[in-house]
This record gives structure tokens, sequence and C-alpha cells, in this order.
């Protein structure tokens, strides 16, 4: 795809300027300008800063987005960060003939909530601290060459009640939604002429703008139906017949097609929608890694003069929601990816950080083969969203919420917020699922959020459901935290699981610092060894994890699993329960630098549903101190993996959880140790190799920035890698060396993120972890070379020099844009078109059954439900169930979801026409077990009880969830004591 550099578009932005000059003698159409240049702020109430005179020179400068406490992420735990009042203030001047025209003001967001002012007048008020919302100061601007002033008032307290009715907002919430306040998104100003289409900002405009869909998709011969509707607004004291026309641009910016929708009038304060579709072919659908976008172009003509022009930036793709599996474009994908707190934020400059950084953090989850990000409990900002579109990242995107349903004013905010992110987004065909709360809600209110969703977005080609919603009859997909469900219907997917914490620093107990597995601090007073991982057992327990997802993915009978997202994706500055202020949970650091869990995920992912192709990844390093015997660790998507030291085999991995390969006690030699991957039938598949490095010799650095450049405009970050390596370039992964750095020339130094001291936060001495670690810095007002020099005792320096170009703006606008030319991900390519999976077994159907007591609930242990369930009265002797077949069978696996599957352990024994296939205890699990059966012809197959169960807690250190309330289960209080049950929550069979 072609890009474009800043620097080659600065002609056209000079010209931009002169000629704003002449736009009163020109055709108006309406512009967009950035507003995020020229602020100033302070923290503090003060009285009059509202007024146009009040004295600012003092105050701090900032090109936003920039929220006034962001240099504390990662310094202070989510529940110190600052919080009170701060206002903002801005000058800026309208161009030059603008008079009598609309003007109106975007805001991405603010946190939490804001009182706003225009020349000393108040304009309007937001408060729920996430969405998106639009002023309309046309009355209270003044034209050129006045100059106007903006002010806002915005109150980021954790206690911040809406004022209207006096409720707190459930989400302002101090676990898991960072508190960066002020004004931590962008800013746009827009200028129309009185008949215009409308902003998609319903809070304060009470607008819907443009949207976008297809219909009548065929994905095999790449056509659709392109339809636009886009609300129109005249603002004029006459009546306007105004004429819609349509162009589709591809992302090479071809227009690959035009068309016409029918003249309509528009009375004098009327507000209507214009329609226009077309057949559109040769398409290119949007998917999985492959972010392909076109942009749609909506022009007002009235007379045959171009009144107004929208453009929308969107895709095409196709989704269906059934048979418990999500298919995109026509092939189904299970869902594989990480629950990732909405903040998505860096150290020392918070969520702030711009587009193109977006996009490396985005992308990043998609090369570790992840399809799907679950925004955790708030709507994510633009920015992000806007990012998954270009990256090819699905998205589940949530209004607002907290944990359980709501109630009262507090249901009133949620269902306000999910219609004001429902219309601001739609158009992003990255939003797959509409999430309406982080737990179950009440059908009533299940309804009503799909009704906005019916409403406001009835052609997306988007599910909407909730956390758990197992068998709700209004939502369109479900499932719990943590445990396994199936369905033979919705999709069900786990919206988080493997809650465990790991530090990147430490490698394993064998390499510095020798951190001991498990050691750390205690969590709330109990045993916090699952929250104080090495990397090589918080990869082990995310392989763990994952399995049961894969082992019931599509293909593996009627009833499947939809997959699940892992919890999270980068640490983030909230709720922790590790040694650390922040969590510990993700797969890469706080600076994105992976950790052996983010290779584990890569492997395991790497398909829509089955593996598509292998990979392995050894865990850990190959530097270890002379007389070291340790286990190795090698995760791999093949059958046997074979490891090499120096040539010499080891033989052949234990395999467990499909994926992990187990060497026991091998003793480290210098040299190079290979992992060799084969598949069933003994062919080489993949290979992985670690090399004993030399010793440490120098710093390298390594710069990450923009595709179009390092922009000089207060806002813009580059990264820069700093590793130390050995004399041959390689990167010493034991090596823990403090650097020291300097900085010359306009820019402002972020730094990076260590264990140590205040996490090191915007300290110029910084240690590298493993051998790498990862820094920031800002760019400054003025274009300027740039110099990060690097040094340590005892290794060769390092300099690197950047340059930033130039960013103009006048009087406080600008016509360059964050995300301007950013390129899209198109690496995954277009969907296949074969299947994304071989069916592996087959159901064999119950006909009916009948039992020895409670015969009148069989039905609740193979109906598909997994809120119902069978039990006996409690004596082993009634512990009895005899299902009969569709059709004799012989039945090799029964499949069995046990009420108390994480506690409970059932001696049972199971007969195929009365003949003995099974007899053995059940296991405890997080969901279903599969128990191998004798294979036999039969047309009846029996499960009884023949003994007492026992109870032991298998999971009893996963303890966000309470095993006595959510699973032992359906409110038995009796259940863990009872010795003579047998309870089926759902049960299949397979031949």
């Amino acid at each position: 795809m072609k890009t474009y550099n800043l620097v080659k578009l600065l002609p056209l932005v000079i010209l931009f300027f002169i000629g704003a000059n002449l736009i009163a003698a020109q055709e108006f159409k309406r512009e967009k300008y950035n507003f995020n240049s020229d602020w100033k702020l302070k923290t503090g109430d003060f009285e009059n800063a509202k007024a146009t005179n009040f004295k600012d020179e003092t105050w701090k400068k900032a090109t936003l987005p920039y929220a006034y406490n962001q240099n504390e992420a990662f310094l202070k735990d989510i529940e110190h960060l600052t919080t009170g009042i701060v206002w903002y203030r801005k000058k800026f001047k309208l161009p030059k003939g603008i008079s009598n025209k609309k003007v109106f003001i975007e805001f991405e967001g603010i946190r939490q909530g804001g009182i706003f002012y225009v020349n000393g007048e108040e304009v309007g008020m937001h408060e729920n601290g996430v969405m998106a919302f639009g002023l309309d100061i046309s009355e209270f601007v003044k034209p050129f060459p006045f100059e106007n002033i903006i002010a806002l008032r915005i109150d980021n307290d954790w206690k911040y009640k809406e004022t209207a009715t006096n409720t707190s907002y459930r989400w302002n919430n101090i676990n898991f939604n960072a508190n960066y306040g002020g004004i931590p998104k962008n800013v746009f100003l827009h200028i129309t002429d009185k008949l215009y289409q409308t902003l998609p900002l319903y809070s304060n405009l009470k607008t819907t703008g443009v949207y976008v869909y297809a219909k009548d998709i065929d994905i095999e011969h790449k056509t659709a139906s392109v339809n636009i509707e886009t609300q129109v607004k005249n603002e004029f004291n006459a009546p306007k017949t105004v004429e819609l026309e349509i162009e589709v641009y591809d992302i090479s910016g071809n227009k690959i097609s035009q068309f016409i929708g029918k003249q309509t009038t528009i009375q004098p304060n009327e507000t209507k929608i214009l329609k226009a579709d077309a057949q559109v072919n040769n398409l290119n659908f949007w998917s999985w890694g492959y972010g392909y976008l076109y942009t749609v172009k909506s022009i007002l003509k009235v007379d045959g003069h171009i009144v107004d022009e929208v453009n929308t930036k969107t895709g095409f793709r196709k989704t269906t929601f059934r048979n418990g599996e999500v298919l995109l474009n026509d092939r189904v994908i299970q869902i594989k990816g990480y629950a990732q707190r909405t903040s998505n934020e860096w150290p020392a400059i918070g969520m702030s950080v711009p587009p193109w950084l977006s996009d490396f953090s985005n992308k990043m989850m998609v090369e570790s083969n992840a399809n799907l990000v679950r925004w955790m409990h708030v709507t994510p900002w633009k920015q992000d969203i806007e990012s998954c579109d270009r990256v090819g990242l699905m998205q589940a995107m949530p209004a607002g919420d907290a944990e359980k349903d709501s109630q009262g004013f507090n249901w009133m905010q949620r269902v306000s917020l999910m219609r004001d992110a429902i219309i601001y987004n739609r158009n992003n065909p990255s939003i797959i699922f509409y999430e309406c709360g982080n737990e179950v809600i009440s059908e009533p209110h299940m309804h009503e959020m799909k009704s906005l969703r019916n409403t406001y977005d009835p052609f997306g080609g988007r599910a909407i459901g909730s956390r758990e919603m197992l068998d709700s009859k209004e939502a369109e997909y479900g499932g719990e935290m943590l445990y396994i469900n199936k369905s033979a219907k919705k999709p069900l997917w786990a919206t988080e699981y493997s809650r465990d914490e790991g530090l990147r620093k430490y490698w394993d107990e064998f390499s510095p610092p020798y951190h001991k597995e498990g050691e750390g601090p205690l969590y709330r007073g109990n045993d916090a060894s699952d929250y104080n991982h090495n990397q090589d057992a918080h990869a082990i327990e995310n392989i763990t994890r994952w399995y049961d997802y894969y082992v019931e993915r599509p293909g593996t009978g009627h009833r499947v699993s939809s997959g699940g997202v892992n919890i999270i994706f980068s640490d983030t500055n909230t709720h922790h329960r590790g040694e650390s202020n922040y969590r510990t949970s993700g797969e890469v650091d706080p600076m994105r630098i992976p950790k052996d869990g983010f290779f584990a995920h890569q492997v395991m992912w790497d398909g829509w549903v089955d593996i598509e192709n292998h990979r392995s990844h050894i865990f850990g390093h190959w530097n270890y101190k002379e007389g070291v015997i340790k286990n190795m660790y090698v995760v791999s998507s093949g059958s046997k993996v074979e490891l090499f030291v120096n040539g010499i085999s080891k033989g052949y991995g234990k395999q467990t959880k499909q994926f992990l390969f187990t060497f026991e006690n091998i003793a480290w030699v210098a040299g190079t140790i290979k992992a060799i991957s084969y598949d069933d039938n003994g062919n080489l598949v993949s290979e992985a190799t670690k090399t004993t490095v030399g010793t440490p010799f120098a710093i390298k650095l390594t710069p990450h920035i923009s595709p179009n450049g390092f922009l000089a405009n207060g806002a813009d970050v580059a990264l820069v890698d700093v590793e130390v390596v050995d004399k041959s370039g390689n990167r010493c992964p034991i090596d823990n060396s403090l650097i020291e750095f300097s900085l010359e020339g306009q820019a402002t130094w972020l730094g990076g993120i260590a264990q140590g001291p205040d996490n090191y936060i915007g300290s110029k001495k910084l240690p590298v972890e493993n051998g790498v670690n990862r820094i920031m810095i800002q760019s400054g007002l003025k274009a300027d070379n740039i110099t990060i020099t690097a040094k340590s005792k005892g290794l060769k320096s390092s300099q690197i020099d950047l340059k930033t170009i130039p960013f103009l703006t006048e009087n406080g606008l600008s016509i360059q844009f964050p995300n301007q030319n950013l390129p899209s991900n198109l690496e995954r390519g277009a969907t296949p078109k074969t299947p994304s999976y071989t069916v592996k077994r087959n159901p064999v159907f119950i006909s009916h059954a009948t039992a020895k007591s409670n015969n009148d609930a069989v039905y609740n242990s193979y109906d598909d439900n997994e809120l119902t369930e069978w039990t006996n009265d409690g004596r082993i002797s009634s512990g009895q169930i005899i299902y009969t077949l569709a059709k004799p069978s012989i039945v090799t696996e029964c499949v069995v979801k046990l009420t108390g599957w994480r506690t409970k352990s059932y001696p049972i024994r199971i007969l195929a026409d009365g003949e003995e296939v099974y007899k053995g205890n059940t296991w405890q699990s997080l969901g279903y077990i599969s128990i191998p059966l004798k294979p036999v012809l039969a047309k009846q197959i029996t499960m009884e009880l023949i003994g007492d169960n026992t109870e032991k807690d298998a999971f009893d250190k996963i303890v966000e969830v309470d095993p006595t309330k959510e699973l032992d289960l359906y409110k038995d209080k009796n259940a863990t004591e009872a010795k003579g049950q047998l309870r089926i929550v759902e049960i299949e069979f397979y031949e």
C-alpha cells in the first residue's frame, strides 16, 4: 500500500493557509481542523478562569491529547492517581472569511465531567468520562480577526456525580478504569454551511451523522450493495432542494464507484435522512490481519454545486453468528485474543499516545495471532477503534460498566453511553460485538440495549450481548469469566481467562536475579504465588488455560466453544495482585516488550480454528552457569518435539495440554539448543533454536517512529529499543545493566519502566531487563535534530540521531491530523476460501432419557442450556440416568459437564446396552471433561453413580471466582456436603 510522508504534504499545507484568505470568494465546503495545539492548563479551581481577560501566562503549555496527570502512569498505583479540578484554556481564530456558518467542536472524550465556556459564555457540559461529544459554538465565536477563547473546567474525582441526578458513574472505578484526567483524547473543529451533514455526536448535539453499511454481501463474487444514510440539517430560512452524491475510493485512492440518491427538499430547521445505494463490484473485504479500508465520500449538492462533503473511512465484511460459531466472511473463526484494559496505557504518558503508537501496540496483538480484543468495562477511544480497523483486529465494544447489572439512574447512564457509542462507532468494521455489561444483565435490559442496536445500527453485522447471558433469549452471544462454555446455538466465548501475573524481568529460578517461582508479597493476606510468577511458569499457565478452549473448538462436535480472550495483553496501571504497583498479567510489558507468553500464544493461535501454520518456541534462553540442570520447555503445534543440544538428541519431550513439551533435567553446556517439531507422519513442521551468546560488550539503540516521520507538534513520540549485546551483536539475555541516557534537542524525556525505585518512571537511568528495554521521547514544538546517548560502565556507548519535521498550525488550527495516511496492515491477506477446520468427531444424538429420580428434569441434562441441570434425590441408588440414542451407534466418547466441575469428583460407571464401557472417578475441570469409552454398538447409554462424591477444589488458587457461589451452583447451599448426588449440566456422546 502506498503511504505518504508529511514532508511531502507541506506544500499543500502551505497552499491551504494561503487559500484560506480567499475562502470568502470561493464556493464554501465544510472544513475539519486539528484543534489539539496551543492549549494551556493548570490544576486547581480558579475564579473567573472562564473569562476572556483571565491571566494564564504562567500556565503549562500542552498539545492535546494530554491528561494533566499522565506523567503518573505506572509511577503511582491506580488508587493514588491525582484527582481534582483542572482548567484548560486555548486561544484561537477562525479562518478569514468565515461568518454566518456553523461551528462545532468535537471532543473524543474527557475525564470525568466538564463545563465548557467560549468567550466567557457557558456552551455546555459533558459528564460520562468516556464517550465523544460535540458542542455547537456557532453563536459564541467571533469571526477573524477576533481572538476566541475556549475554557474548560474538568473534574476527575473518583466520586464525581452526575449533576442532574446526583448519581455516580459506576465505571468511574478505582480498580480498572485508570483515571487520566482532563483532555486525554483528540479535539477537532468543524465548520459547515447551514445546510450540512450532521456529526455522529448524540450527546449535546442530538445528531447521528453518516451511516455506511453493506447488504447482500457476496464473498465469493466480491460484490455487495453499499448503502449510505446521512442525516442532513437545514438551518437556512428557506427550503433547500439537495442531491446526495456518493463516491467510493479504494485503499490506493482510486475511485471505484459513484452513484446518486434522490433529490430531496428540506424545509427550514428540518432534519432528514438522505439515502443512496448501489452494487459495488471487485470489493476487498476487511478481515483478520487484513485492514482493507475504503473512503466513502457523501457529497451534498444544491443546483449542481457542492455545499457539503464528508469522508467516512470504513470497511466491508460479512459476519454470521450461528451454531455456536462466529463466521467472518463465511469462514468460521474461533475467538482468540485478549481482554485489554480500555486505557491501553504506556508509562509516563498514559493513554495519550499518537495514533501510530496505537497501531504499534494493537498490531502486536495480531502478530501474536490474536484476532479479537475485548476492551474492558468502558468504550475505547476512537483512536484505538480506528487503529483496530487498520491492523485487522476484531473488537468487542462495551458501553460502560463495573460489575453486575445496574438499576435506576445508573442504568439510564449506561443506556445513554451505549447509544452514543453505537452512533459514533458504527462505521468501524473491526467492531464485531457490542457488550452491554461486564456481568449478566436482566432480559428487559438486554432487550433495551438490543433495541438501541436495531435502531442505530441495524445493518452493521454486530452481535449484541453481555458476559454470561448463557440462556438469554435476547442476547446474541455470551460467555463466562474463566470457564468453558459450549453451545449449538449462539456463540459462547470466555470474556476473560488466565488471570495470573508475572514480571518480564524474571526468566526462571536459574537466571538473574534468581527469583524463586511464586515468591512475593501476599495478596489481601492470602498466598499470591500465582501473581508472582516467573516467565516460564506464567507462559505454562497460559498454555494450560487455552487448551480447554482448543479441545472444544468448532469441528469437535455439535456443541462447541467459540473461544476466549486472555486477560490481558499489556501490563496495565490498574488493579494488581503481585509485587508491583500495576497489573502484570500482560503477555507484553508496559513498553510492549514480549514475554514468553506472547510467543506461546503465537504458536497456539496460528489459525482461524485449527492450526494452519506450525510454529515452535523454546522458553527462556541458553546462557546459564556451569552445572545448571533444569527442565526446558517448548511450546509447539506439532505432534512431537525432539530436543538437541549441540547436535546431540536429548529425546522427545513429554507432551501435555497439546502444546507444551517438557524436557526434564537438561544439563546446560555452551552452544546451541534446538527443538524440532514433527507431525503425526514424522515430517518436520517447525523448529526453534537458542544459542549461548558472548559476554556483554556494547549498547545497541534502535528507533521506532511514525511512518509519517517524527512530527514536531509537542505530542508525537519516538520509541527507542535499548539492548546490551555481545561483540557479534547478539542480545545478552541475562544482562541487567543500568544504562545512563542523555538527550539533546527539542524533545522531552519520557523514559521507560523497570523494577526499582518508582519503577524508574521519568528517570534517565534505566536498567535493561533480560538484556533489553525501551524508552520514549516526546517531540517539541520546533523541528530539530535530536541526539540520544546511552552509556553504562564496562559497555561500549551508543548514540542515535533523530530529526523532527515541521508541524504547521496557525491561530490554533491545523489541517495536519494525527492519524493522517497511516498505512493499513494487509500482511495476512484476504480471508482464505478453504474451511478453517476439519470435523474431529461426529455427534450421536439423544432421543430421550429416563432416570430413577427427578425424571421430569432429565431433559435438562442435554438441553444445550448450561444454566439447567438434572440431579438425583441424593441417594447413591437413585443416581442413574439412561439415554436412548436416536439410532444404534458405537459411542467412543462421553463429553460431560457435571455440576461442581471445579470441585467435585463423581465415582461413576457407564454402560452401553448393559455392558460396562467405563468405570472410575470423574476429574475436576473448568467446564467439560471427555471420558473415553470402550467402543460397543448400543442403543442406550447409562450413567450411574457407584459411590460417594468427594469434594476438593482443584483450582483453589484461582480465587477470582467463589466456587460455592458460582459452581455449586443453582443456589444449593447444601451441595458441598452432599455425598450421594449425581448432577449433570450437559452431556454429549460421540462416535
